[in-house]
């Protein structure tokens, strides 16, 4: 489902669907970072995921994210950034409620 999940937020195989929070959230991340999206920020994170299908085996799970995946580094190195927790907003927080079928994190 977490693969579902993201290409329904509108992170597509295609591309990005216009309207749609994929859109809302690249359009956020893009005013905050001066006009462009990150590479490893949630956007490309998020539209990675959904042109392969690999929320699942990246470690971004319905039921938390998996001990040793790609997903647990990402948490853990953001987590070192930024003094010891997660920032809401933030590429692990943001993927996570994403691929879980939420709204991802708000700025």
């Amino acid at each position: 489902m977490s693969d579902q999940n993201v290409r329904n937020a509108g992170f597509t195989p295609s591309g990005i669907t216009g309207g749609s929070l994929a859109s809302s959230l690249m359009s956020r991340e893009a005013r905050a970072s001066g006009g462009g999206v990150p590479s490893g920020g949630p956007t490309s994170t998020l539209q990675e995921m959904g042109a392969r299908g690999t929320t699942q085996s990246s470690g971004y799970t319905s039921s938390g994210i998996s001990g040793g995946s790609r997903a647990s580094d990402t948490m853990s190195k953001e987590a070192i950034a930024h003094g010891g927790g997660v920032p809401r907003g933030g590429t692990t927080s943001t993927v996570q409620s994403i691929s879980m079928g939420g709204k991802g994190g708000r700025h």
